[in-house]
């Protein structure tokens, strides 16, 4: 069973995704919050495995309270569900921790199938979306030293292998893991088992945050 927390200002925004979810046999919902704070104060309570987050909300908004959320590293994911389909709200919310991106006008079973994948370890946004994202924004990325390689001297990288690092570098750069299989000939099998290591190697909490973990320390640059 999948625990859902929805935060959203308005009332109808609620109770039409309460419906939507209560009717699904795996999913219940655990609470509504009506702004960030409360977000972030119901997420420590009753720690759902997703939160279903808005943007813009009265007080703390969805992109603070999705930091402050995914910054306690709890189990839970944060799905932002917004009105607004504006590049710079995806970024932000990926960028503080989000695992998925959608509007709120999505069709239901986008919003069902959603849930499922966050819920699961897996990111709602294609990983070529994340890079476009990322190179439209990368002069907000901060600046910092770099080796001799040209990447930023980050220790979340010293223990990946060769293999592995070559792996999170053409993660960043869109690929899937069927293109990864298929160019760097290897069984898929395997590449699932190399982006694993590379998420627990990392502390990246999906793959969405290793694409942003491959933009921080350089080993990808913008197009």
């Amino acid at each position: 069973m999948t625990t859902v927390l929805i935060a959203d200002d308005q009332p109808l925004q609620r109770f039409g995704s309460r419906m939507l979810l209560e009717s699904q046999d795996d999913m219940t919902v655990v609470g509504e919050a009506t702004n960030g704070s409360e977000a972030v104060r119901m997420a420590a309570e009753l720690h759902p495995d997703v939160i279903l987050m808005d943007i813009r909300m009265p007080g703390l908004d969805g992109i603070e309270a999705t930091r402050r959320i995914t910054a306690a590293g709890d189990r839970t994911r944060v799905l932002i569900v917004t009105t607004f389909d504006l590049d710079e709200y995806a970024y932000a919310g990926l960028r503080a921790g989000a695992s998925g991106f959608l509007v709120k006008d999505a069709q239901p079973e986008e919003l069902l199938s959603g849930i499922r994948a966050v819920a699961t370890g897996d990111a709602v946004v294609a990983p070529s979306l994340t890079r476009r994202l990322l190179d439209a924004y990368v002069q907000h990325l901060p600046s910092g030293p770099t080796t001799e390689a040209g990447t930023q001297e980050d220790p979340r990288l010293a223990s990946l292998t060769d293999r592995e690092r070559e792996i999170l570098t053409v993660i960043g750069q869109g690929w899937t893991n069927t293109e990864i299989a298929a160019r760097l000939h290897l069984a898929e099998s395997t590449v699932k088992t190399h982006v694993g290591r590379i998420l627990a190697k990392t502390g990246s909490r999906d793959r969405i945050q290793a694409v942003i973990l491959a933009y921080d320390t350089k080993l990808v640059q913008p197009s």
